[in-house]
């Protein structure tokens, strides 16, 4: 008699615990959006195997928003601190291009050698533009979007000079193996970001590095009294996103082998900045959410997808996905969603609860 009960009160907490969990709206999202896929392609779901390798359109969304969620992923550790970096974008570009050109004049370009020391180049180059933003902000107290939206236009003319406004193109099989191998069946991308994601988590909720982050962006001032030095950390988040955004621009250079200057990593910064937002981290600081940036990057992945397979013209791409975007946001959004109309309750008429009531009796009941 009494096991029934329970087991109903277990399964009722359970459910209300996953009701407000913070990752629920961003999964059903990314669950719709791959229905409504299915709905206009039977199979969409389906993954098979060719020469050893995985293909299929959910393979295609892992492989193609790798480098998004890396962008993301650093852009998250940012946000958290209540800053912002602009520059993901460029750097991109600038690693991309490093990458490419040192490929491209070496003697044995498909050497392994030769990969290790491109990847050198570009992860160097990467450390040192953090380096650079994080110093404007920690230490002379520029403000985030200012100091990163230096590089962001600066980063672009560098990437142009490093590729002499052309577009480079490189042979290399160990190099496409980033962007555009398969290892254990599986591209290698999507392997490598998972990587990086995981080892950030563990980083940031196995140790005390998360909740420092979160404390400085939470609440600067009790985070400060407190001994927290805000500077060194502030610097290695944003060292810590222009490597994620390096690594993408490697993958994204080594998926076309080539070095695009102009084209490659652009506005990839805002795609990022949405991720971050659509997975349930606030603008303004504190707790953050990695798996809610993996979700919402590959939100915006399936929706570049679901664009292409709708056939939705190229002139009103960006509309057409501006305007999904802020049904997901209003749909994710609580204020949105207490200020819907809902049914109003019936309530017994004023008349039958008044009769034979004085005129203050009435007025007091009012």
């Amino acid at each position: 008699m009494t096991t029934q009960p329970a087991t109903s009160a277990a399964a009722a907490a359970i459910g209300k615990r996953l009701a407000g969990h913070r990752l629920l709206w961003p999964a059903l999202i990314l669950l719709a959006l791959l229905l409504g896929n299915l709905a206009f392609h039977h199979d969409f779901f389906s993954v098979h195997v060719r020469d050893g390798h995985l293909y299929g359109s959910l393979i295609d969304i892992l492989q193609f928003g790798a480098p998004l969620i890396l962008v993301a992923l650093g852009m998250t550790l940012i946000i958290a601190t209540r800053g912002i970096d602009l520059s993901v974008g460029s750097t991109v570009a600038i690693a991309g291009a490093l990458a490419c050109g040192h490929i491209s004049t070496a003697a044995h370009p498909g050497s392994v050698a030769t990969l290790l020391t491109a990847v050198a180049l570009a992860l160097g180059v990467a450390l040192v533009l953090g380096l650079a933003n994080g110093f404007l902000v920690s230490g002379l107290g520029v403000q985030p979007i200012v100091a990163t939206l230096i590089l962001m236009v600066a980063g672009r003319g560098v990437a142009q000079l490093i590729t002499g406004g052309q577009i480079i193109t490189v042979t290399s099989s160990p190099y496409k193996m980033i962007g555009g191998g398969y290892w254990l069946t599986f591209p290698f991308a999507v392997l490598l970001a998972a990587a990086l994601v995981a080892l950030t988590a563990l980083v940031t909720r196995r140790s005390a590095l998360g909740m420092l982050i979160e404390s400085v962006g939470g609440n600067p001032a009790a985070s400060r009294l407190v001994g927290i030095r805000a500077g060194g950390l502030l610097a290695l988040v944003y060292v810590f996103s222009a490597l994620c955004a390096a690594v993408a621009g490697l993958m994204i250079s080594s998926n076309v082998s080539s070095a695009d200057g102009n084209n490659a990593g652009l506005w990839i910064e805002l795609d990022a900045i949405l991720a971050v937002v659509i997975g349930g981290t606030a603008l303004t600081g504190g707790r953050f959410s990695l798996g809610g940036t993996v979700l919402g990057a590959l939100i915006i992945q399936t929706l570049s997808t679901t664009v292409y397979t709708l056939g939705v013209p190229p002139e009103t791409t960006l509309v057409f996905k501006a305007f999904v975007v802020i049904v997901v946001c209003l749909v994710q959004s609580p204020v949105f969603r207490a200020k819907v109309p809902r049914r109003r309750r019936t309530t017994t008429p004023r008349s039958h609860t008044t009769a034979g009531a004085t005129p203050q009796q009435q007025e007091v009941r009012a």
